[in-house]
Order: structure tokens, then sequence, then C-alpha cells
């Protein structure tokens, strides 16, 4: 998803976090359809003009838009933030997202969940995948397996509008996702 004003990809875009992403990145190198770009310690406004300039079907990164987002969160409930971090986070992230310096991918590739510490874990398989469940996927560390969930990547509804952060620092741990929105009936 990408603001209207901003051009948007035309890539199918895929992030890959949680594990060690070079190796797989290094095994989609010889797939045509694919275009693999190692954007970790790429500013995210590099990394949002790298991922909206591919011209291939896929484009494949490791640069997570939401990543001080997700640092933040992590810290808030393992009780290691200051007051307001997360709320400084989430603005910084929809001031880029809303200025085309950020790129929402299409999928999160959640490497290796099963090696991925507890309150981690929680941010992508619980805070995260509970706005779009079919956009955020396990995979095993293996370029094997990658590109296997490469090419069954499920259709979904697209992310919702990025302002659901304005609320994230509710999506507790362990709870996430299981109880109803409040309001429903």
């Amino acid at each position: 998803m990408a603001p209207a004003t901003e051009p948007a990809p035309r890539s199918t875009v895929v992030a890959l976090v949680g594990g060690d992403s070079e190796p797989l990145l290094s095994g989609l190198a010889d797939v045509p359809a694919v275009r693999a770009l190692s954007l970790r310690a790429a500013h995210p406004a590099e990394a949002a003009r790298a991922v909206v300039s591919a011209a291939s079907p896929y484009v494949v990164h490791d640069a997570d838009p939401l990543e001080h987002v997700a640092a933040a969160w992590v810290e808030l409930y393992e009780e290691r933030a200051t007051l307001g971090t997360l709320e400084v986070e989430v603005q910084t992230f929809l001031d880029l997202f809303a200025h085309g310096e950020a790129v929402m991918p299409d999928y999160y590739v959640v490497v290796g969940p099963e090696s991925i510490e507890g309150t981690w874990r929680h941010w992508w398989l619980g805070a995260l995948a509970h706005r779009a469940p079919s956009r955020v996927l396990p995979v095993e560390a293996s370029a094997a397996a990658l590109r296997a969930r490469l090419r069954a990547l499920p259709a979904s509804r697209p992310w919702p509008d990025p302002e659901w952060l304005r609320r994230v620092q509710f999506d507790i741990p362990d709870r996430v996702g299981l109880r109803d929105e409040p309001g429903a009936a």
C-alpha cells in the first residue's frame, strides 16, 4: 500500500523479517521473476525508492518499514521503553508513509518463526498479523522454503490504512487477536 500522491510499487513486494535474510536473498539470485534486494541498512526513503522503481513481478527485500515501530512496541511490553517512544515511532512512520518515503510490503515473510524470541514473535505473528492475517506468513529459514512460499502467496484483502498503528499500544502480546474488537457485536 502506498499513498495515492506518490508512485506505488509495480511489483508484489515481500519483506523478509525475523531471521537472517542474506542467505535467503542470495538464494533468489537466479529466479528470473524476482528481484532480491538487501536494503536493511538503507534509509527508509532509499528503500522505498528502490522498491517503487523495481520492474520485476516480485521484489523481495529485508528492509522492514515498521522496524522502529516494532522495536518500540517490543520494548514497551518488555518494560524497557521510555514513555511515549512508541507513539513517536508511529508518528514518524506515518509521516514517512504520507510523503512516500516508506512503503508497506504486500507481504511480510517471517523467517524461522520458531527461533524468534517471545515478544518479537508476538509482534509479527500477533500484532501485525492481526491486521491482515494472510499478509504475514511464516517460512522455514531455507531458500527452498522461501521459493515455495513465493510460488504460493495467498490472495487476500490489502493492508488496512496504517492509521491502525495509532492504537497498536493496545495490542497486548499473547492476547492480540484473541478477543473481539471493541464495539463489535
